[in-house]
């Protein structure tokens, strides 16, 4: 029977004060409504707003509020960062802490077109179970800074900062984000010449809405998408399998180009990337992120082809002379115009894929290629697919003539979406050209003993030497620059930068998420809605699903669930632009669930503001950039690996578009990044594999078994599918809150995985008693402390802990520092009564990690204040340091005595010491003594 188990009447009547679930419950209970009623964790803006104050901005990842709530694993990040707000606060800091709700979203909408259940009801029932189950957890938020992404006075501002974006361009000679109209200054004015050369007052409102476009960092453009007639809706990469079909209801998807809003995050690269070095994040997200963008330095060279040119980006320029073939996606936009009508004489019957002609090969691949997705298109495929267009492009180098084949291992958003292909140093050309049997032609020395086909080591360049030059002999480096000169010098190319990165698309042909403040005139121009008419809130509809189609019918179009509601689709408004007024269309896409969680820090800090984004000295304050951030941002900002690109990625895009246009003085919004572990728990299967609940297992000698059947056991995530859950009402209901939060500090290492065992959680539970016996009787409910002065063994064990557990709140060691708080209690419990002084002090130093119990004890112990605001007890370093320490003496390796020892030792103070010491001199006997290895104070090994 464990200690938290009800005990017998016997027992219960005897210790009626004994700490047990149920105290614990009231306890927690009680405590919680006096912090929520005094408004404890609330910060008043008027007493830090210019302060100087020390401060920490603390924040979790958004939670987005499922149905099923929480189970343990969850809290995790959450607790972490409480206690370290709490450990904060009591250092004397101004400390900010809140938490809000993601919740616009695929998940909420799925439901209402299963049910017809609007979103916001589901949802908002779904947040108001999330916040009992965080209150019960005593966690400090500020809840009066608590919002969801859904309530529209914040995506008012959602979409203000959208047209913040819209409205601007990136302005390469400043390297940074200006208001549109500077560059419509500039057009104005004739200092920069439009596309054909007309004077800007002379171009159509459409004709200079276009050339904008090209410009903003927000803007609509046809993009090549994943369509799924059979869903309705365009899919991300992700959604889709590599058989080119649905990851939900297996339905095929085709290659499309629909208008979609962008995001222009590619002007922001450099940046990206340069300022991830002042950032505090770990180093596997910042190569994350520098792969993502994927820069790398290298040339463009065009080939021509008749009256048009190739151009292709190689970080090989070196190796132009063995580029045999060329290569273009499928969707390239020269492929209709360079392919001829017959086949050129000669042509090998392999290039034609059996087609009479070109268009007809063409037209022919390009449906093949247009029903596969990118994932399955980029895959190391064992048979290489393509066809000839029928026309031969120029190699600058050599001047000759090399066919040009369309392939889908070429993407169009990729590079420029051709490749100049090299066979000879790169095996998926290699492997191409053995297929349709082109020429291969080594331009780099392979290395000595090399027997392999493409090579891609260093080596002399070969082969190398065209009409004025030669790059034969020379290193790659060397042959690198020179060849980019001559290209250059010969108007064939231009030394450049390339990115993976590519254009964010921020469309998503669905209800539930954030409209666009845009409409469009009878022209089709876009027009941005004025600030007074934000929010533009979702308008209610019957159905929230999108339009499907016949699952094979590639030529349709999406049909949004707004796009069916014509009285809000189209409206008559008067934009304020002087034009009157006028009949606009609404955009019917709306914002992908990344937008409301692009800039939810600034919320935090000014959550109630209508009338601007965030005050400028808060921003300033809790964000701005110091010594010790140089680019400002949150103080701590923790959450799952998962988000390690996307979310963060966008998120700093929209800090630094803010911070160019003069919004916020932090061009990046988080300093410290941490990344928690998992929560994990044991998944039981049965023969058939599938997962049987796992607390109805029965451990035996020999393995676990369900239902009298033997079953296997394995670590996995948890959830309501594989049958491991356990929710944090569970454990409130047998220990209380306190225990779940030591028990998730105390399982490890903050940043690794771990598992949950329920026996293990009886450990801290029982931690817990024993303090609470140290200072209440369990009979009488009395306090027990005195006030006589602690002995030094007690100063020191006080010291050794404060000292020990403060620096390790600090380093995110919870695990440790709990280990240095038990010790001290243990050594408590053994003394026959506790000096008040170091009670006091214990309890302190428990507050941030068991809140409740702490208060509860403060309280008892005579005072009014709450400990929250306590400051911590610092280490008297008399008592850190131990008065001895233990040495090992070792012989042949093995202990052979411990030696005593004051820690100041010297090594030939303690090599005298650990040969005098008599269990030595008899283990050495009358061997000779070879060596001796002195490691003061702690180490002495007696080589004989």
């Amino acid at each position: 029977m464990s200690e938290n188990t009800p005990a017998p009447n016997a027992e219960a009547a005897a210790n009626p004060h004994r700490y047990t679930a149920a105290l614990a419950a009231d306890i927690e209970a009680r405590w919680q409504d006096v912090w929520e009623k005094a408004g404890t964790y609330e910060v008043d803006d008027d007493e830090i707003a210019g302060s100087d104050k020390p401060h920490k901005f603390i924040m979790d990842m958004f939670p987005y509020p499922s149905g099923a709530g929480l189970h343990v694993g969850h809290p995790l990040g959450y607790i972490a960062t409480d206690v370290f707000a709490r450990h904060q606060r009591m250092t004397g800091k101004n400390v900010l802490h809140t938490l809000g709700f993601d919740a616009f979203g695929l998940p909420a909408e799925q439901f209402a077109v299963q049910t017809g259940t609007h979103p916001r009801i589901t949802t908002e029932a779904n947040i108001k179970t999330m916040k009992v189950q965080l209150r019960r957890l005593g966690l400090g938020h500020d809840k009066k800074r608590s919002f969801a992404t859904i309530d529209p006075d914040y995506y008012k501002w959602t979409q203000w900062i959208f047209l913040q974006i819209f409205n601007s361009w990136y302005d390469p000679e400043q390297d940074k984000a200006r208001p549109i109209q500077t560059l419509i200054d500039q057009f104005e004015s004739g200092d920069r010449p439009t596309p054909d050369g007309r004077p800007w007052a002379d171009l159509s409102v459409k004709e200079r809405a276009d050339i904008l476009s090209d410009y903003r960092l927000a803007y609509a453009s046809d993009s090549p998408v994943n369509w799924c007639p059979g869903l309705g809706t365009v899919l991300a990469n992700e959604e889709v399998t590599a058989d080119g079909r649905s990851e939900r209801g297996n339905f095929p998807v085709f290659k499309a180009n629909l208008r979609q809003w962008m995001m222009r995050i590619t002007a922001f690269a450099d940046r990206l990337i340069d300022d991830l070095d002042g950032l505090d994040w770990p180093e596997a997200i910042k190569l994350q992120q520098r792969n993502w963008i994927g820069r790398s330095h290298g040339a463009k060279i065009k080939f021509p082809v008749g009256s048009s040119a190739i151009e292709v980006f190689t970080t090989r320029p070196d190796t132009v002379f063995g580029a045999t073939y060329m290569v273009l996606a499928p969707e390239h936009e020269l492929v209709e115009r360079i392919t001829p009508a017959a086949w050129p004489e000669g042509t090998h019957d392999v290039w034609t894929g059996g087609h009479a002609t070109p268009a007809e090969a063409v037209a022919k691949y390009r449906a093949q290629a247009a029903a596969k997705s990118d994932v399955e298109r980029q895959a190391e495929a064992k048979d290489k697919t393509g066809v000839f267009t029928g026309a031969y492009a120029t190699n600058p180098a050599n001047g000759e003539q090399v066919p040009v084949f369309i392939a889908d291992y070429v993407l169009t958003g990729y590079g420029t979406g051709a490749i100049m292909a090299v066979p000879g140093q790169d095996q998926r050309d290699w492997d191409f050209a053995e297929a349709f049997e082109l020429p291969i032609v080594r331009t780099v020395q392979p290395s000595e003993g090399f027997d392999g086909k493409a090579y891609t080591g260093e080596g002399a360049a070969i082969n190398s030497a065209g009409e004025g030059i030669s790059l034969d002999g020379l290193g790659v480096d060397e042959a690198k620059t020179k060849i980019i000169d001559w290209l250059v010098a010969n108007g064939h190319g231009e030394a450049t930068v390339n990115y993976r990165l590519r254009d964010w698309l921020f469309s998503r042909q669905r209800y539930w998420g954030e409209p666009f403040p845009i409409v469009y005139d009878e022209n089709d121009v876009a027009h941005p809605l004025p600030e007074s008419m934000l929010p533009l809130e979702l308008p209610e509809v019957e159905d929230y699903s999108p339009r499907t189609f016949e699952p094979d019918d590639a030529d349709t179009q999406p049909e949004t669930p707004l796009s069916r509601n014509e009285d809000w689709v189209y409206v008559e408004l008067d934009l304020g632009d002087g034009a009157g007024k006028k009949r606009y269309r609404r955009e019917t896409n709306t914002m992908p669930n990344w937008a409301g969680s692009c800039w939810y820090e600034l919320r935090y800090l000014d959550p109630h503001n209508d009338e601007q984004l965030v005050r400028p000295e808060l921003e300033r304050y809790w964000m701005g950039p110091t010594e010790a951030k140089p680019h400002g941002g949150v103080d701590l900002y923790v959450g799952g690996q998962e988000h390690a690109v996307l979310h963060l990625l966008y998120a700093r895009m929209w800090s630094k578009a803010l911070y160019d246009l003069g919004h916020i003085s932090s061009p990046e919004p988080f300093h410290k990044l941490f990344n928690q572990g998992m929560i994990q728990a044991y998944v039981y299967r049965d023969d058939r594999g599938f997962p049987v609940p796992a607390a109805e297992v029965e451990e035996r000698e020999d393995g676990w078994y369900y239902e009298g059947v033997k079953v296997s056991r394995e670590l996995g995530k948890i959830g309501k599918s594989l049958k491991n859950a356990v929710t944090p009402d569970e454990i409130f209901e047998e220990y209380g809150a306190d225990t779940l939060r030591l028990y998730e500090m105390a399982m490890g290492p903050l940043d690794v995985s771990r598992p949950w065992d329920d026996r293990a959680v009886v450990g801290q539970f029982r931690l817990l008693q024993r303090l609470w016996r140290n200072v209440v009787d369990e009979a009488t409910g009395a306090v027990t402390v005195t006030d006589e002065e602690p002995d030094e063994p007690t100063l020191r064990a006080l010291h050794k802990a404060i000292d020990g557990a403060g620096s390790d709140m600090d380093g995110l060691r919870f695990n440790t520092a709990i280990a240095k708080i038990t010790e001290l209690n243990n050594h408590l419990t053994k003394q026959p009564s506790v000096p008040r002084s170091v009670a006091e002090d214990t309890v302190k130093l428990i507050a941030p990690l068991a809140p409740h119990i702490a208060e509860e004890l403060w309280h008892k112990l005579g005072h009014e204040s709450s400990v929250v605001w306590e400051r911590l007890p610092e280490a008297d370093p008399r008592y850190v340091v131990d008065e001895t320490v233990t040495c090992v003496v070792q012989l042949k390796g093995k202990v052979k005595a411990r030696l005593e020892v004051p820690p100041s030792i010297s090594d030939e103070e303690l090599h005298e010491a650990a040969l005098a010491d008599p269990a030595i001199v008899k283990a050495i006997g009358d061997q000779q003594i070879r060596k001796v290895i002195v490691r003061a104070p702690k180490l002495v090994n007696i080589v004989v």
